[in-house]
Order: structure tokens, then C-alpha cells, then sequence
């Protein structure tokens, strides 16, 4: 996989190729871009597909020690992602992780030319549902993301509810979240995934006064939920959609925040008439 270079350390990156339009997915907490891997071959070739793996614990190399991985230091890495990867005008699309409202605020979505929210953290709502607070009380534990990354490679276990038993209605694949968990075999790649989960409750802050700037985002953006999931509440998502002045509003049946992994298909269908307009 390419890499490009930012103030936190090396970030690897999915790229197809080729010259459509740029679609840039960003993935979730514990997941790397084959969180995106269904809708990207829905999408290629006719876009262009990036897709970088974001220190949140299914990421290889690990950041600079002294690297900012807060809730708005995240952000910063998209953005400064965008640049380092020379991508310009691109649809970029959040499905968990709600990096967009602090980057909006910080001014960093210079190179972005649409956005696209897929069943993400709100205002209010992070860290999200029992999921989102186990991740951060693993942080705080002794051992916290070993037993983590033990009860993830258990098939029954991680179909709880406050593992990924809220955000996916079909189940990642045992290979799939192999994948996603050998990093966390890393004490750095642990040491990174603390550092952000553990900064929730100053991130939760930081959410809340990022949200005040989604009217100035003037771009068009497409907000598409679950309408069957608890983990991601529709009126948060409907009111997100109302917090931008040029946005809409879509709910899809049969899946939950895991909207990639359940319905890729139209979800992909979406983004295409998005970006494509």
C-alpha cells in the first residue's frame, strides 16, 4: 500500500487509481479502509477510491510519540491527508467516526468539494452507544485492548451488544476482523488506539463546539443513516442533516451503523448519484 507522510507519522492508504472523480473513505474505530472495501468495488473503476487507515488500532505503523491523536488531532490528519496525497475536489465520507464536524470547524476541508455522513457520532452522542464506552474504559484499563482483542476474535462474543453486536446486522467476517486485530498485537499500536479512545471525554467537548460550525459548511452533503440501528439514533442523524444548508437526508432499511458491511450496494448506489451530480 502507498503511504504519504503527515505531522503524526506515516499514514497507508487504499488507492485504485485512475482518473474519475475522487471518492476518499474514512474508516472507523478498530477498522481499517476494508471497512469501505464492499462500496469501493461498487465504485471502481468508474471513481477513483482512497481510503487511509487512521491510527485507531487496526493500523500498522505507529505514530510519533508526541503525535496529536485527540478527537481534533484526527481531523488534522485527514486533512493534512488530503494534501500529502495532492487530492483535490474529493467526496469524502465518514461512516462511524464523526472526524468531519471538528475538521469543518478547524477550516480543514479546503480540498473537499462534497461531504458524505454515514450513520456517525453526533453531538450528544459520543462516544457512542455501549460500544463507544467500552472502547473508551478499555483505554483506561490495565490490559484493557488485550482483552479487547481477545473478545473480538471470538465470533459469539463480539456479536454483544457493546462490542459489534450494535453496529453491524450481518457480522464482519472472521477473516476480516483477524485482519483488523493483529495490529493491536503491537504494544505502539495499542499505545496509539489509547491515546484517542481515552481522550473521549474531552473529545465529547470538542464535538459539541465543532457542531456550532456545520451552517458555514456551504457544500452540498449527503447524510444517509439506518433506520433499523440503536447505536446511531435516526433523530441525531436527521438533525445533523438540518445542521448544514445545502444537505439531505436518507435512510436505508436492513442494516445498522455498519451501513458499508450491510448494504454496500445502496449505499454505494448513493454516493455515486452524490458525487457524480
Amino acid at each position: 500500500m502507498p503511504e504519504v507522510e503527515v505531522t503524526a507519522g506515516r499514514i497507508a492508504y487504499q488507492d485504485t487509481g485512475g482518473d474519475g472523480p475522487v471518492v476518499v473513505m474514512i474508516p472507523g474505530l478498530l477498522m481499517d479502509w476494508k471497512q469501505w472495501r464492499k462500496v469501493i468495488d461498487e465504485l471502481a473503476p468508474e471513481f477513483r477510491c482512497v481510503s487511509p487507515s487512521l491510527p485507531t488500532g487496526a493500523h500498522w505503523k505507529p505514530m510519533r510519540r508526541d503525535a496529536d491523536l485527540s478527537l481534533i488531532g484526527m481531523g488534522r490528519i485527514v486533512t493534512e491527508f488530503l494534501e500529502a496525497a495532492d487530492l483535490r475536489g474529493v467526496t469524502l465520507c465518514f461512516n462511524d467516526w464523526c472526524g468531519a464536524q471538528v475538521m469543518i470547524a478547524d477550516g480543514g476541508m479546503d480540498r473537499v468539494g462534497k461531504l458524505v455522513l454515514v450513520s456517525c457520532e453526533t453531538a450528544g452522542n459520543y462516544p457512542p452507544g455501549l460500544a463507544g464506552f467500552a472502547a473508551w474504559l478499555s483505554a483506561k484499563l490495565p490490559g484493557g485492548y488485550v482483552a479487547t482483542r481477545s473478545l473480538l476474535l471470538q465470533p459469539r462474543l463480539r456479536k454483544l451488544p457493546f462490542v459489534f453486536g450494535q453496529m453491524t446486522k450481518r457480522g464482519v467476517p472472521d477473516e476480516l476482523m483477524r485482519d483488523w486485530m493483529e495490529p493491536l498485537r503491537k504494544k505502539e499500536i495499542r499505545r496509539d488506539l489509547r491515546r484517542y479512545a481515552g481522550d473521549a471525554m474531552r473529545g465529547k467537548h470538542d464535538l459539541a463546539r465543532a457542531s456550532a460550525a456545520l451552517p458555514s459548511f456551504q457544500k452540498p452533503v449527503l447524510v444517509v443513516w439506518d433506520k433499523e440501528g440503536k447505536m446511531m439514533p435516526n433523530e441525531a442523524g436527521r438533525a445533523l442533516a438540518d445542521s448544514f444548508p445545502n444537505s439531505r437526508y436518507v435512510e436505508l432499511p436492513d442494516c445498522f451503523t455498519l451501513i458499508p458491511e450491510d448494504q454496500p450496494e445502496a449505499l454505494a448506489a448513493e454516493i455515486r448519484a452524490f458525487a457524480a451530480a
